[in-house]
């Protein structure tokens, strides 16, 4: 009996969630494979379409210590307003606002907001601990402003929070759109000043943290590093390079590739 030929690529895919060395049956995926891709895609889809539980993630966030946050919602009135009109996902509507301007005080070092953004389930799952690590990893000479939990949130809505606020910066916590290996990814933004119509140019991004990708307490600590210099320097986006020096997921720290540029 002929033994089948080894696949060379195989040992690959112990390395890495991408779809890699699939192999074929014919022309065609191997059905295994078939199912896993059409699970993925559904996984994905579902996490965008997925409502966040606001009252679980703020019972959540009392617990570790938190006040109360601040519950705010952007223009667009429910998800699918929100995925056809990305416009209004960057601006609060009249009753955040007016929310905000209520408690706006003496202008705040940094204000932390949480957004449900592409991924409500990243947030769900990874939100509530990723602030902790958060608080851990920065300055306790921090002056912190209210926390904020923004319904419908795309990234630019936290410069709004953070004007209306007179925070020094703004760091929003934010799911990512999801990717087929990866539908509870969260991203973290950071801007210096931020007032609306900053572009994306102006933030520093610290993407794909979650369990199986870049891990909370690495995403909060490069964070607290990212703050500090943009502290320094009075900018954040693309003046402002990560020579951290902290590793990337599966690389040991120190090697040629575990930095960022």
């Amino acid at each position: 009996m002929t033994t089948p030929a080894r696949d060379p690529w195989a040992h690959l895919r112990q390395h890495t969630s991408a779809r890699i060395a699939l192999g074929r049956t014919g022309v065609s995926l191997p059905t295994r494979e078939l199912l896993d891709f059409s699970l993925a895609h559904a996984q994905a889809r579902d996490a965008i379409h997925l409502p966040l539980d606001t009252d679980r993630l703020c019972a959540e966030l009392l617990q570790q210590g938190w006040p109360a946050p601040l519950r705010l919602h952007s223009q667009a009135r429910d998800r699918h307003e929100y995925l056809l009109r990305p416009d209004l996902g960057r601006r609060l509507d009249a009753a955040s606002g007016e929310r905000l301007d209520a408690v706006a005080g003496d202008g705040p070092d940094l204000v932390l907001v949480l957004g449900d953004g592409l991924s409500a389930l990243g947030i769900q799952q990874h939100g509530a601990a990723l602030l902790g690590a958060i608080r851990r990893a920065l300055d306790p000479m921090l002056r912190l402003g209210p926390l904020v939990v923004v319904s419908q949130a795309r990234v630019a809505v936290a410069d709004e929070v953070g004007e209306r606020l007179g925070a020094a910066a703004v760091a929003l916590v934010v799911g990512e759109r999801p990717g087929l290996s990866s539908p509870d990814s969260v991203g973290i933004y950071l801007t210096h000043a931020p007032r609306v119509g900053c572009s994306d140019a102006q933030r520093n991004c610290i993407s794909n943290v979650r369990p199986a990708g870049q891990d909370l307490d690495t995403a909060a600590r490069r964070l607290a590093w990212l703050l500090g210099e943009s502290r320094r320097l009075g900018l954040s986006g693309v003046g402002l390079k990560d020579h951290s020096g902290l590793p990337l997921t599966g690389l040991p720290a120190g090697s040629p590739t575990s930095r960022l540029d």
